[in-house]
């Protein structure tokens, strides 16, 4: 356990944030009080409203730590080097795969688990949402358009379309595989994905 006197003021934020996506992502935002989080991380109460207005204010602020650092990730993945357009999405894809785990996502599967609960609960995080979620559909049509471009895949429709279409394929299979506990639903979903962007090279 990391306590407040080890860490500077900009850690101590970030570390109250991991602290409380990793928690959140197993039990989900209205499960899980302050106390537990602060308790978890090692700060005192008093000291989170120094650096939060409130635990909705911490759930934006966790989201949009969530979401800059998966679009850091995509960006990686999307950019590696030696590789066709498709065999990046492709790669992407199986990364969703190994990190959205039904048992223990480590905080990785924040937006799939709290996306329908806070959506209803509060409007400042179901923005960040919608902000997080476009931002990853918007690089997929990208990546999708260059892919057609290069020749290594092909699609039927409109980069955009496509992209959002795939992304809440992964989305909903994601929702299932907690459901059924096992893999099967990915299986099916990257099934779906090969067919939909009918891979050549």
């Amino acid at each position: 356990m990391t306590t407040s006197s080890q860490l500077h003021s900009n850690e101590i934020r970030d570390h109250i944030l991991a602290t409380g996506q990793r928690i959140m992502a197993g039990k989900g935002f209205s499960a899980v009080g302050l106390n537990e989080i602060l308790t978890d991380a090692g700060v005192p109460k008093g000291s989170f409203y120094h650096y939060f207005s409130s635990k909705e204010a911490f759930g934006v602020d966790m989201l949009a730590r969530y979401f800059d650092d998966y679009l850091a990730e995509l960006d990686a993945t999307l950019s590696q080097p030696g590789l066709t357009m498709a065999q990046r999405l492709m790669n992407y894809w199986q990364l969703w795969r190994e990190s959205q785990s039904f048992s223990d996502c480590q905080g990785k599967c924040l937006a799939v688990k709290l996306g329908a609960e806070v959506a209803d609960l509060s409007d400042s995080m179901r923005s960040t949402l919608q902000t997080g979620t476009a931002g990853i559909i918007a690089r997929l049509a990208e990546a999708l358009e260059v892919g057609v471009e290069e020749g290594s895949l092909v699609i039927d429709d409109k980069p955009n379309r496509v992209a959002e279409s795939l992304y809440q394929l992964w989305v909903g299979a994601s929702v299932m595989v907690k459901i059924v506990r096992n893999t099967g639903p990915f299986d099916s979903a990257m099934s779906m994905t090969q067919k939909i962007t009918r891979i050549t090279a």
